[in-house]
């Protein structure tokens, strides 16, 4: 299913006094068996990384198209600066931005539901001042933009709210930080879809193999970028102290969700991609590929030219 379709295959239903946004749900089953490619960009700025986890991939122009609106979700969650890596660095938001804008994307959009102050978190992080001025449209969050999606797929979950801009969008480009986190052992791509579901979102931490794997059947972005240019390696996912910081200046990108968290558990956090159970659980259920020897590796090391891609 393309991704342009989607807004204009929206359609609201009434079921009992509960009213349900049916979506349609993009068939999985077969996903997994695919070899995804997957870019890692190393020891570069923030933009040069961007730059490169493009390149690797084809160019901006595979994933945005001139007319496109496009909906970016970093990690904003936070009440931090950047040099905490609680939340998505920046530079690389606001680079993402510019290559959006560059493409003809016709509305860029940048937002996250926060777990501390939202007025904070997005001054804090830097990230609404940075991708304001790349030309992007920085948005808090309104209650009466969620609606209650059914979940066909899920196995826990069978219904949610979500945020409208992130079902209706042409674009929807993922940005998380890698970090620790004390539920998931790590918080990564599919983790972050969290920011744009409403409810209590402490539910989803009960059984949260399962639950996050069943969010992740409604969404699928086009694109998952993790920022790895610094990671919080304890403490996550709010972190706050500068010594639970690692600088690594990576980044890795890829359309398949599951592979990107694969190879960044794997590559930043020396964590095989098998030992987190929603990982397992989302390979097994279709939603992606999960062993590196199935994946297309494009690997760019910046300071020395090194190219070591994996085929």
């Amino acid at each position: 299913m393309k991704n342009m379709t989607r807004r204009h295959m929206l359609k609201y239903g009434a079921v009992g006094a509960a009213a349900f946004l049916t979506i349609p749900v993009q068939t999985i089953s077969n996903i997994s068996s695919a070899r995804p490619s997957v870019a890692v960009a190393k020891n570069g700025s923030p933009e040069q990384l961007v730059n490169t986890v493009f390149e690797l991939l084809g160019g901006i122009e595979r994933y945005v198209s001139p007319g496109q609106s496009v909906l970016i979700k970093p990690n904003i969650g936070w009440d931090r600066v950047p040099e905490q890596a609680a939340n998505t660095n920046p530079d690389v938001v606001a680079q993402v931005v510019r290559l959006c804008r560059d493409a003809g994307a016709s509305v860029i959009r940048v937002l996250d539901r926060t777990c501390n102050h939202p007025q904070r978190c997005y001054k804090q992080s830097q990230i609404e001042s940075s991708a304001k001025a790349a030309g992007a449209q920085v948005r808090h969050l309104l209650d009466d933009r969620f609606h209650l999606v059914r979940i066909p797929q899920g196995k826990v979950l069978k219904e949610w709210t979500f945020y409208c801009d992130a079902l209706e969008f042409d674009v929807f480009i993922n940005i998380p930080v890698a970090k620790t986190h004390s539920v998931s052992g790590l918080t990564l791509g599919m983790k972050n879809l969290m920011g744009i579901i409403g409810g209590d979102r402490g539910l989803i931490h009960t059984q949260f193999e399962h639950k996050i794997v069943d969010l992740n059947t409604v969404i699928r972005p086009t694109l998952t970028l993790i920022d790895g240019y610094r990671i919080l390696i304890a403490n996550g996912p709010s972190g706050g102290s500068i010594a639970d910081v690692k600088l690594t200046k990576t980044l890795i990108a890829s359309a398949d969700i599951v592979a990107a968290d694969a190879v960044a558990a794997e590559l930043l956090f020396d964590v095989k991609a098998q030992d987190l159970l929603y990982l397992r659980n989302a390979f097994d259920r279709g939603l992606g590929q999960m062993f590196s020897d199935q994946m297309m590796i494009k690997n760019q090391d910046l300071a020395n030219g090194h190219d070591d891609t994996k085929s």
